[in-house]
């Protein structure tokens, strides 16, 4: 008896950041112009997928620069790419605000899942839950909420903020920002009668009425992305899908078996669940290049790293982990010799740390500043020939690894285009993938109920 294959859930990652983007390739666009945005999402539905992320910067780095799990940046690009008085090399022209962005892609799009970027730490409960519960009315049930509890530092200079909340703190705030979000939009009944709402915690004080009834999901689909144990448990109390790293299978098999394990009804939560039963969608994001053959294919995903990585990159690349003003150095010329400093990422000194690791590296292959940041950089999962990754791709939803897959084409949004037209077919033609859309909502795309109202 031939078992069936196990759903695939694809989403595409959409960075405001030019992280995507390779500035040689033509087909690579800006990050304001709503025609790549409306290009992007037009390929996404076309191509069947679930939805559609939208996020200030990099979601996930994929190789050293994510250290002990936590995302350097990945919020919702709420200040330029720079570092401290000096540039930090091209820059987007601009960084749009996601919740506006996807209401004007839900007019473009009918099926596709629109998910935004808001950080808890720059929002405020009451706004926020108003403006997402605002784009599921206005898409039909397709939005989506990305939880980003890592926001750059630099950010807050725009706010009225002391400063970033440490690790402990950011996801505490974190889960009674969620958990009063939800309690807002149970503040309406089904039938469509308001209620009064009254929360008091450790964070926020809301005492009044929530203006937009209960939307067409009941709750946006709320996602929350990391590798560590925090983020696992953090997504397992209060998200509806976990976005990680794309690892080796084994590695992946046993996060998504732990996770699975803190997602069901025994899971931490903050206060009352009344998401239902049905566990957590656990994604990977991975990114993948075609070629007519296996060479070729290896070949430009090389030339891919190169472009990503401009010298000025590299250099911020090796400031995040030595935490040190490096400005000074040639990112042509060798690692710095001096030590890490207190600002290091954690994780980047002593003799095991990745600073001497990047050392021994760059000493054993003769490789400059930039040439390191390339080799350590996140490689793309997925490269070869459209069957082949088509094969792998339905061959690690099958093995159990995760549930789907978060792309992040390269260049955006031509890449996209190739992966829809060459792979997708591929995938249906395995049954690893759907035919058509057989709901309207995101959540019917994710196989998830709607919540439990508990107003």
């Amino acid at each position: 008896m031939t078992a069936v294959p196990r759903p695939m859930h694809l989403a595409v990652l959409c960075l405001g950041a030019d992280d995507a983007a390779v500035p040689a390739d033509p087909r690579s666009a800006g990050r304001i112009d709503f025609a790549f945005f409306e290009r992007l999402a037009r390929t996404a539905e076309r191509g069947l997928f679930d939805f559609l992320l939208l996020t200030g910067g990099e979601l996930l780095t994929g190789g050293e620069l994510l250290t002990g799990g936590e995302l350097l940046t990945g919020g919702e690009g709420l200040c330029p790419s720079e570092h401290g008085e000096r540039g930090d090399g091209p820059d987007p022209v601009g960084r749009p605000e996601p919740i506006t962005l996807l209401s004007a892609l839900a007019a473009v799009t009918e099926r596709l899942g629109l998910a935004a970027t808001a950080a808890p730490a720059v929002n405020e409960p009451y706004e926020l839950a108003r403006r997402l519960a605002s784009l599921d009315h206005l898409s039909g049930g397709r939005a989506a909420w990305h939880v980003a509890t890592a926001a750059d530092p630099r950010a807050g200079e725009n706010f009225r903020r002391d400063g970033p909340f440490g690790r402990a703190d950011r996801y505490a705030h974190a889960e009674e920002f969620v958990r009063a979000a939800r309690r807002l939009w149970d503040s309406w009944t089904p039938d469509g009668v308001p209620r009064r709402l009254a929360h008091s915690g450790r964070h926020f004080t809301i005492a009044g009425e929530f203006t937009v009834p209960r939307s067409p999901q009941g709750h946006p689909v709320v996602i929350h992305a990391g590798d560590s144990a925090d983020a696992r448990e953090f997504a397992a109390s209060a998200a509806d899908v976990l976005v990680t790293r794309h690892g080796p299978p084994a590695e992946g098999t046993s996060r998504t078996s732990r996770t699975s394990r803190t997602s069901g009804p025994d899971a931490r939560a903050p206060g009352p669940d009344t998401r239902a039963a049905g566990g957590l969608r656990v994604l990977r994001k991975a990114a993948f290049v075609l070629g007519s053959g296996d060479a070729e294919a290896q070949e430009r995903a090389a030339e891919i790293r190169r472009q990503r990585i401009s010298p000025q990159s590299a250099i911020r690349a090796l400031e995040r982990i030595w935490g040190r003003d490096l400005s000074a150095y040639d990112p042509d010329g060798p690692l710095p010799a001096i030590d890490p400093g207190p600002a290091a990422a954690p994780g980047a000194g002593g003799p095991s740390g990745t600073a001497a690791r990047w050392r021994a590296l760059a000493e054993a292959k003769g490789l400059s500043i930039r040439q390191t940041v390339i080799e350590t950089s996140g490689r793309q999962p997925f490269i070869g020939t459209p069957r082949a990754v088509a094969d792998a791709m339905a061959d690690s939803v099958a093995r159990g690894t995760a549930d789907g897959f978060v792309l992040t084409p390269s260049p955006a949004p031509g890449g996209l285009d190739d992966f829809v037209a060459q792979v997708v077919p591929l995938l249906q033609e395995r049954g690893a993938f759907r035919p058509r859309y057989t709901g309207a909502t995101l959540r019917s795309h994710l196989g998830l109920p709607e919540p439990v109202w508990n107003g």
